[in-house]
């Protein structure tokens, strides 16, 4: 079944999203906001590093921007879209379950999904004690004893930024393999104790709590907090059938875009961590605001060139 035909279908609620869907409903767009309702940042506790929002819970800030997107007459739709195809002077987005929308234009803004490291116990600490950005959750954390479990020569980066935080880190290096000599020093030199043993297990108290790590040697070390990155998965597989250009990140595959989020498909955009995987809240929501006012901008002259027509 195919349903009515939108001005503008946007994929994904968060930042990027709701940016892009205020700036076209103010364009007076008839626009639709799809979402599957579980957003990248659903674990984190608060949000920081997000002027005027400081210390935020996620969800609460999402609520906000619902409620100020939808005085401009944008609605939403709670689905899962399977695929979108090109349709010539149309995209249609097909959900779970079959039904088919029509748009002149589409904004992908569906974030990432967090693949983490292989350690027991990790994942249930994720957002809360087990943390990716000393920017977003460092402040909290400060002077602590604080764990970071490098995942690749990147990680170096985070560890020197962790070290800002607290005396007391902790650097567990086995994924990096044998650690250059010139560097060890370095490390060394800030009192970073250094661990080349694989990390098997997270330690919880009967709270639930974090207690800290073990190896696979069976060495327990005591920790307040863990930083670690994961790898992001970009989630747009239901663009596969379009073909989309590809640029190699630096976290991972994605969608190439321009300055104002055009991909290669002259009727589709993407904005956030779906394109930039590192983007903090600030920066999903100014990309999401300039592909939001990208695509009026095509359509407006769309509206011309068929007004002559």
């Amino acid at each position: 079944m195919t349903n009515e035909n939108w001005d503008a279908i946007i994929i994904g609620a968060s930042a990027a999203g709701l940016s892009a869907a205020q700036a076209l409903g103010r364009s007076l767009r008839r626009t639709l906001v799809i979402d599957s309702g579980l957003p990248r940042n659903r674990f984190a506790d608060h949000m920081h590093n997000v002027l005027g929002h400081d210390g935020r819970l996620p969800a609460e800030l999402v609520a906000m921007g619902k409620a100020e997107v939808a005085r401009y007459g944008v609605e939403f739709r709670e689905a899962v879209v399977a695929a979108v195809r090109d349709a010539g002077a149309l995209l249609e987005v097909q959900l779970e379950g079959g039904e088919t929308l029509r748009a002149r234009g589409l904004i992908l803004a569906t974030g990432v999904s967090d693949e983490l490291p292989a350690v027991l116990g990790l994942a249930g600490h994720w957002g809360s004690s087990v943390l990716h950005c000393p920017y977003c959750h460092g402040w909290e954390v400060r002077g602590q004893r604080l764990g970071v479990i490098a995942t690749s020569p990147m990680s170096l980066h985070q560890l020197k930024l962790v070290r800002q935080l607290s005396e007391h880190v902790v650097a567990f290096t086995s994924e990096l393999g044998p650690v250059d000599a010139a560097i060890e020093a370095k490390l060394r030199a800030r009192d970073i104790e250094l661990i080349s043993d694989r990390v098997e297990q997270v330690l919880s108290d009967d709270d639930g709590s974090l207690r800290g790590l073990r190896t696979a040697k069976g060495q327990e070390v005591m920790l307040d907090a863990i930083f670690t990155a994961s790898t992001p998965r970009p989630r747009d597989e239901m663009l596969a059938g379009l073909v989309l250009d590809r640029s190699a990140g630096p976290q991972a595959q994605v969608l190439t875009v321009d300055a104002t989020g055009s991909t290669s498909h002259p009727r589709v955009w993407a904005a956030g961590n779906v394109v930039v995987p590192a983007a903090a809240v600030p920066q999903a929501m100014a990309a999401g605001a300039i592909a939001g006012a990208a695509l009026n901008l095509a359509l407006v002259e769309e509206d011309f060139d068929l007004a002559v027509r």
